[in-house]
């Protein structure tokens, strides 16, 4: 076999036509594994019994946590894309960042709107200005600057070399958001899922809950990002045709 006929495992992530047929048949699949765990989800959540301190309110916890995992997440793809569109030119890796920036925006809105709706009636309160709250909202101020910077800018090129710097210094809020409740004094409590620390781990019957909705939260963030950059590489692919079209 000629070695230009051999192709890595994960060549559709720089090349547009492979990863045009990897996403036609994986955005679809994640789509239904979404609707799939976000159903079985829904009925773990109403299924979960009342908490002893908290009441009903725990169910919200369902909803809240892995929206602000995911928002978290989808900031370090677009970090990633970002650093790969900037250092080695991809331009699938800077649709890719396009794509994400405005999903991750999304689920942090829905972070704080429903971390909001559970702090009122445990904490008194709608909002305070505490390490945790503070570190997700301006997780969410880089996005919407990631956004104004890529719409602000006429020169594509230059859009995308500012918004990709401001990406990647948006990265160092992550580890402040995951480690502001030990580094700071928060009414948030420290971890109770991964790295929890021994006692602090969620029982099962919440755990659960928390894990499926966790995966229904990451199976739909990667079959709309993939539905948007396919829907960014067509529209890319339509502009470069019409510029042929004009100049010939």
């Amino acid at each position: 076999m000629d070695a230009r006929d051999r192709h890595h495992p994960l060549d559709f992530l720089t090349n547009p036509e492979r990863f045009m047929a990897f996403s036609s048949w994986a955005a679809p699949m994640f789509g239904v594994i979404a609707a799939v765990l976000a159903g079985v989800g829904l009925v773990l959540t109403f299924v979960a019994p009342e908490d002893y301190q908290q009441g009903d309110t725990v169910r919200m916890m369902f909803i809240h946590v892995p929206a602000a995992v995911i928002s978290m997440f989808v900031y370090l793809c677009l970090g990633v894309a970002s650093f790969l569109a900037l250092v080695f030119r991809h331009a699938l890796a800077d649709a890719a960042a396009v794509a994400c920036a405005p999903l991750g925006a999304a689920f942090t809105v829905l972070a704080l709107v429903t971390g909001s709706l559970w702090g009122k009636p445990m904490w008194g309160t709608w909002w305070v200005w505490d390490a945790r709250l503070t570190s997700v909202l301006v997780l969410l101020l880089f996005y919407l600057g990631y956004l104004a910077l890529r719409s602000a800018l006429e020169d594509e090129q230059k859009a995308a070399r500012a918004a990709a710097i401001l990406a990647l210094v948006g990265l160092i809020n992550l580890p402040i958001i995951k480690f502001s409740v030990e580094w700071w004094n928060s009414l948030h409590q420290g971890s109770s899922t991964l790295f929890a620390k021994p006692g602090d781990a969620l029982p099962a019957v919440y755990a659960w809950p928390m894990l499926v909705m966790s995966l229904a939260y990451l199976s739909a963030f990667g079959s709309l990002w993939l539905v948007r950059i396919r829907a960014l590489v067509w529209r890319r692919k339509a502009r470069a045709l019409a510029l042929q079209a004009a100049e010939g």
